[in-house]
């Protein structure tokens, strides 16, 4: 005789019942579960993003604070500036005695002779040659403004340059030396001196322009 098919176990309502509570159950717990994922792995994508941004402007703000805490820097740093007990100047005429609308040649000299070394400015709007007649002051080398030339100077050194008066006048104003008046007759005295440091000259030197 043939083996007759297995019966399905027929549930009762109530056993129906419980089991749709159950699925339900489950599947809430489910959905609950991976909305909990869904916003642990949004909320940590968050903080990320925000440590991320945090940082940057951090660092920002440290970038900001260095580029204002950081000093300019100042051509004095760490080396003095030359003063009258670390160098002298000397001055000397090619010639002493030019004709009216000649010209003269004098040669500057500075010599360090300090033990430490230091910086001075070399261009002519700080060594300044000056011609004077008497109380009247009549040529400046530093009529016209001229760029800084910074010279560190050791014990020893020297430097030696050639600055050309063309028998003129200068005036309060920069112009062009070709268009300022010559001068008369007459004696006149040349110094070198450093601006900014009045103990810092050579000895007066006599010229006459005849």
């Amino acid at each position: 005789m043939a083996q007759g098919k297995k019966r399905k176990r027929k549930l009762s309502k109530r056993q129906q019942a419980m089991y749709r509570r159950r699925r339900i159950v489950v599947g809430v717990a489910l959905a609950l579960a991976v909305a909990l994922t869904v916003f642990c792995v949004y909320s940590i994508g968050r903080g990320i993003g925000a440590v991320g941004q945090g940082m940057e402007s951090r660092a920002a703000s440290r970038v900001d604070v260095s580029r204002k805490v950081v000093p300019q820097p100042h051509r004095t740093t760490g080396i003095r500036n030359c003063d009258s007990s670390s160098v002298h100047m000397q001055l000397s005429p090619k010639t002493t005695s030019i004709p009216v609308g000649g010209s003269l040649e004098w040669t500057e000299t500075i010599t360090h002779d300090g033990d430490k070394s230091c910086l001075i400015d070399v261009s002519d709007s700080s060594v300044v040659l000056t011609i004077t007649s008497g109380d009247d002051t009549i040529w400046r080398s530093d009529s016209c403004p001229a760029d800084s030339d910074l010279l560190l100077m050791a014990k020893g050194d020297r430097k030696i340059r050639t600055v050309t008066w063309n028998a003129n006048r200068s005036g309060q104003e920069c112009v062009q030396d070709d268009a300022l008046p010559k001068i008369d007759a007459g004696t006149y005295v040349g110094q070198l001196s450093l601006k900014g440091d009045k103990d810092v000259t050579s000895d007066p030197v006599t010229v006459v322009v005849n």
